[in-house]
């Protein structure tokens, strides 16, 4: 672990131990707030000052990702700013779910994806599960797979979002699911304020489930976020991309995979 500490005036101080002149480095920091921007840099800066053969850098949750274009003149695309800051000094990127993949292109060194569903299906395939749901067409795909690697079917809701902590969700009209006494998991790649999650619970409910359980892989949880959910939920799981209290399902073994496959095509310095 390195050494941390803020000098009087707040400056941040960061050090490395231990001999890496010539090793390969991982240096794993999620990117939440800016002080954990500032000290990813840092830390990639050490790593190479201390001589390191080759940094893969892994950002279990990539923050910034939603500012990923230009919306108004004066703006900073700043998803596209953080990547290219990021690999500066790293060999190679690994992120888990990203908002949008369009922040890959953003990227002139390799950088590979890993995802956060394989993860909660190893935790899903130990507990009864009859039905997946997505609270929204965008994450059709994520209930696809995760519907595949359990065998189990799954169902997108139609979303209407009032403003940014509340939405309208409907049930899908075209095709008709019974829902008594199922078990249900509501699959999302972040959750932060929890408002489409807690409309999502409400809206199963009604169709007299038999137990709601809420998954992620990104659990920022804002402010009374989880207590909410919790409220309106039997079960609420993520992974440990970041630290919080649904902390379940671990995305390590799958980062590892990546690094260690790809490790090998990376040139040496």
């Amino acid at each position: 672990m390195p050494f941390l500490k803020r000098f009087p005036d707040g400056e941040l101080y960061v050090r490395i131990g231990g001999q890496l002149k010539g090793e390969d480095v991982v240096v794993v920091q999620s990117t939440r707030n800016d002080q954990d921007v500032l000290e990813l840099l840092m830390l990639e800066d050490a790593v190479r000052q201390s001589g390191a053969r080759r940094l893969i850098v892994v950002v279990p949750y990539f923050g910034y990702a939603r500012q990923d274009r230009v919306f108004f003149p004066g703006e900073p695309a700043t998803a596209q700013a953080l990547a290219k800051h990021i690999e500066l000094q790293a060999d190679a990127v690994v992120i888990v779910d990203l908002h949008s993949t369009e922040t890959l292109k953003a990227f002139t060194k390799p950088v590979y994806e890993a995802s956060g569903i394989p993860a909660i299906a190893r935790l899903l395939k130990q507990r009864p599960v009859d039905l997946l749901v997505s609270p929204d067409k965008g994450g059709t795909d994520r209930a696809r797979r995760m519907g595949q690697i359990l065998d189990r079917p799954w169902m997108a809701l139609e979303k209407q979002r009032i403003d940014a902590e509340h939405v309208e969700l409907e049930l899908p009209s075209s095709v008709p699911i019974d829902l008594q006494d199922k078990h249900v998991v509501i699959v999302d790649d972040v959750i932060s304020t929890g408002g489409t999650i807690v409309a999502a619970a409400r809206l199963l409910a009604k169709g007299h489930v038999g137990a709601i359980t809420a998954a992620c892989t990104h659990g920022l949880f804002l402010r009374d976020a989880f207590e909410r959910i919790k409220a309106v939920t039997d079960q609420v799981y993520s992974t440990d991309t970041l630290s919080n209290p649904a902390e379940k399902a671990s995305v390590a073994p799958d980062i590892a995979q990546i690094v260690k496959r790809h490790l090998a095509e990376l040139p040496t310095a």
